[in-house]
């Protein structure tokens, strides 16, 4: 386990995810502060864990046989390698979907959550894609 804040309230909606669910969630947990240390931990719409840095990085949220990562870049960071697994179109947010099993993609998406948390500090996506 990495040494970070941990937010009580993220640790106890991980902790109530099934066994391989909570694995994945810890790993990307750990791997969203190993991008970008100054990353903090919060909650959102009552029990999201969002990672949050000048505004919303990304989000966590557990489906029935899925773990979601929400990228909130406004589809603005390069994918060379294919890791979204949907909302191309979407205006906010892209998603990748974990399963069971799967190896998370890490060196690429280190890379895009580091430009995320840049473009963040840059003023956000919506002043980057000049919609603000």
């Amino acid at each position: 386990m990495a040494e970070y804040n941990r937010h009580p309230d993220v640790d106890a909606y991980l902790e109530a995810l099934p066994g391989w669910q909570q694995a994945i969630a810890e790993q990307l947990r750990d791997l969203i502060h190993e991008a970008e240390p100054e990353i903090v931990e919060t909650i959102k719409r009552r029990t999201r864990p969002y990672f949050v840095l000048d505004g919303n990085v990304c989000a966590l949220l557990a489906a029935k046989d899925h773990i979601n990562l929400f990228l909130y870049d406004g589809a603005v960071v390069p994918d060379p390698d294919n890791i979204i697994t949907s909302g191309q179109g979407n205006k906010t947010a892209r998603m990748i979907t974990f399963h069971e099993h799967e190896l998370i993609p890490r060196a690429p998406l280190v890379t895009m959550l580091r430009q995320i948390a840049a473009n963040n500090r840059a003023g956000g996506w919506r002043k980057i894609k000049g919609t603000d």
